[in-house]
């Protein structure tokens, strides 16, 4: 592979045989035939389609959402910290969280300052010292993240449980409080984090609260198995300082990988997450178009949704891992190629602080 601008004609000392050329059409051309690619894609997959579904879903509209109401529109200037202070970030690490590395890379690259936390549970009493140490580090900290992985192993019957019954210790949901009404910080949970994060009550509602039968939730992807691929998702709403570096519309390409992304919510309740613009990202094919396809939607959640926010924007949970970009990551993937826009989301937390 050579870089734009460069031939082989100049690289010296180098013997080039030339194999072959890439085109926009997507076919496979050799000694004058031409093979339609989508039809080896078929062949290749279609003999553990039984055992791995691939494809499903319904081809039925989706709405797409955008909102820019301006009404509604929240400050995006949080408390500024003295210069050159950065903003830090508390990243508590769960038995089963496996994302901590990455995050704390993307948080240190947007100019905070990230420290993980790992989450003793060998004993009851190592439980209720790592509790004391999570409330203690989220009073010292302006963003809480909740990484992604498997906390737990999804165990028992379903994701985010430890999480959950952690943060719902009274002296960490005391500190989360403190943090989101008296000092403006800002909470953030991708994939796991996510199901936390709406699991505890925080997105929607902004706090840690009971559950009801009227609460969304996340469950286990329609295709009943584990999705992991890269999927494109559509900015929906910018009234998070999290989506504050976006614009309506933004398509970014996202890496997901999850066996429970399917946000499930009753009508009356995706109304309301409508007309406050909290639903903050949706599930988009090349075209931008939300779908219900598994190709598109690989979780099959309702309206496409990916991220939804608090109703004052500063807790966002989604399931794509924004976290994972960088140069040379990915391969052969056009949206992706070095000097392309990643997902600014992480940036935009960091710079309510400044």
């Amino acid at each position: 592979e050579l870089a734009d601008g460069v031939s082989v004609d100049d690289v010296d000392g180098v013997c080039v045989a030339p194999l072959g050329v890439t085109t926009s059409e997507y076919v496979f051309s050799a000694c004058g035939e031409k093979i339609d690619l989508s039809e080896l894609q078929e062949a290749w997959e279609r003999p553990l389609e039984e055992v791995f579904p691939y494809r499903g879903g319904s081809d039925e509209a989706v709405e797409k959402i955008s909102f820019n109401d301006a009404s509604t529109r929240h400050s995006y200037t949080g408390p500024a910290l003295i210069a050159p202070a950065h903003p830090r970030v508390i990243i508590p690490v769960f038995p089963g969280n496996n994302c901590e590395y990455d995050v704390a890379r993307a948080f240190e690259r947007a100019g905070a300052d990230p420290t993980t936390l790992v989450i003793n549970n060998l004993t009851p009493q190592d439980i209720v010292e790592s509790a004391n140490a999570l409330a203690e580090s989220i009073k010292k900290s302006q963003i809480v993240m909740i990484p992604g992985g498997f906390s737990g192993g999804d165990e028992p019957d379903g994701s985010a449980k430890f999480i959950c019954a952690l943060f719902r210790a009274p002296q960490v949901t005391e500190a989360v409080r403190e943090l989101l009404q008296q000092r403006d910080g800002l909470m953030l949970g991708i994939c796991n984090g996510f199901q936390a994060l709406i699991k505890l009550g925080l997105v929607p509602y902004g706090d840690i609260r009971p559950m009801d039968d009227t609460c969304p939730t996340l469950t286990f992807n329609t295709i009943g198995r584990h999705q992991s691929q890269l999927v494109r998702t559509s900015v929906a709403s910018t009234m998070s300082p999290w989506l504050s570096k976006c614009a309506l519309g933004d398509i970014h390409t996202i890496a997901i990988s999850h066996g429970e992304g399917r946000f499930v919510a009753s009508d009356e309740l995706l109304e309301t997450l409508k007309a406050n613009g909290q639903i903050a990202t949706q599930y988009v094919d090349a075209t931008g178009t939300p779908s219900m396809d598994f190709s598109v939607n690989p979780n099959g959640s309702v309206l496409a949704i990916e991220g939804i926010t608090s109703p004052d924007g500063r807790v966002l949970g989604k399931m794509g891992h924004t976290e994972r970009s960088g140069a040379g990551l990915y391969k052969n993937i056009p949206e992706l190629t070095p000097g392309d826009q990643f997902q600014p989301l992480i940036e935009g937390g960091v710079e309510y602080f400044k």
